[in-house]
């Protein structure tokens, strides 16, 4: 599956219509950006049953400052609507693979507050 480009308006609704979400936020001017692009690509087309997106950090410069992205490439990973993993720099492809199943294997009950202790 190749990747799919966020906007601010999409951003929700596909955390909401998807178990796992890897989120790339990038910029055309970004060196390690580009580099880091075709191993992300790469492993889009291994993982069909994960939806892989790009952020334009200059095009959604809200949605970037919402996620508080202060460097790029940022990669984000999110497991049933919450956030699994958040980490600045490009990956090898061999670190990309690592989160991946990561995350794959996250109980993300264990991601959730229990309902005990919000309790007040």
């Amino acid at each position: 599956m190749a990747t799919i480009d966020l906007t601010e308006q999409s951003f929700a609704q596909t955390l909401e219509s998807n178990e796992i979400v890897f989120v790339d936020f990038w910029a055309p001017w970004c060196g390690p950006c580009r580099q880091f692009a075709p191993t992300y690509g790469a492993a889009s087309e291994r993982h069909p049953d994960i939806t892989f997106a790009k952020v334009d950090t200059e095009a959604e410069q809200a949605l970037a400052a919402a996620a508080n992205i202060t460097s790029i490439p940022t990669l984000m990973a999110f497991k049933d609507k919450t956030l699994a993993f958040s980490q600045p720099g490009a990956l090898t492809a061999t670190g990309l693979e690592d989160v991946i199943q990561a995350v794959k294997n996250l109980d993300a009950d264990k991601l959730q507050p229990s309902e005990n202790h919000q309790q007040a």
